[in-house]
Parts: structure tokens; sequence; C-alpha cells
């Protein structure tokens, strides 16, 4: 079931770049990321108000509201820089690159978390970064 629902989430993140790279023809990087970022408060509030869980934000430890708020931290570092790029580049070329995250989530957790990374996840995050190299590189056809 977590494959159908990462999925869907790829689809709506590269749908965010399409509608972004349209929204920031004329907005400041970092104003329309201040818009998104505030249609996303309320709409994550609404989830939780419509699930009923709201009553949980008590119980929430501090350890957890730590590493909640730095990765809150690391999440809005993460989007400024990926609006700005995208107000500079071509999605089809920014969202790629924006992805190597997805190698360096790997490494990431080798270190950090202890993760036992295999031979074919090496082989694999391997094959991202080349590619994402090469959509970066590649001439823009005309």
């Amino acid at each position: 079931m977590w494959i159908i629902i990462a999925l869907i989430g790829a689809v709506a993140t590269a749908a965010t770049a399409v509608l972004m790279k349209v929204g920031l023809e004329k907005v400041d990087s970092n104003l329309g990321f201040a818009v998104q970022s505030v249609i996303i408060l309320v709409l994550s509030w609404i989830v939780v108000g419509v699930q009923g869980k709201g009553y949980k934000l008590s119980s929430i430890e501090p350890k957890a509201w730590l590493f909640l708020a730095l990765s809150g931290v690391s999440t809005t570092i993460a989007y400024l820089f990926y609006f700005r790029a995208l107000s500079m580049g071509d999605p089809a070329k920014v969202a790629p690159v924006d992805r190597l995250s997805l190698v360096f989530t790997i490494m990431l957790t080798a270190v950090f978390l202890r993760e036992k990374i295999s031979s074919l996840v090496i082989v694999g995050a391997t094959l991202m970064a080349i590619g994402a190299v090469l959509v970066a590189m590649a001439p823009a056809q005309q």
C-alpha cells in the first residue's frame, strides 16, 4: 500500500513543479514560497481537524517536537532553494537535480540511522545520480 501512496505523492510533486513554475513567472520566489506555505498550513490543519486528531497535539514528546521543528527548518531551506531554482530554470531540469535528495537520503540514513544499504540500492542510487546529471546537462531542444 505504501508504494501506491508514494506514487500518488510523486505525481503530486511533479504537478507541484509545473504549477510552481507558472505561478512564479512574475512573483518573487520567496514570496511565492510564503504563499504556498500558508496554503499548506491551512490545508494540513483542516486534514488534522477532519481526522479528529488535533487533541493528540499535547501528547507529542519534547524529543519529537525538536526533530519535527528541525525538519520544518530543513524543509523551509529546501523549498526556498527549490523555488529559487525553479524561478530561474526549466522544471524538467530542476526537478531531477532536486530529486538527488533521494541519493542524499540514502547516504544520510546509512550514516545517522545506521540503515544497511544493499549493493542493489547503491546501484540504483548511482543510476539516479547519473540520470539527474544527464538531464540537467542535456541541451535545450528548440
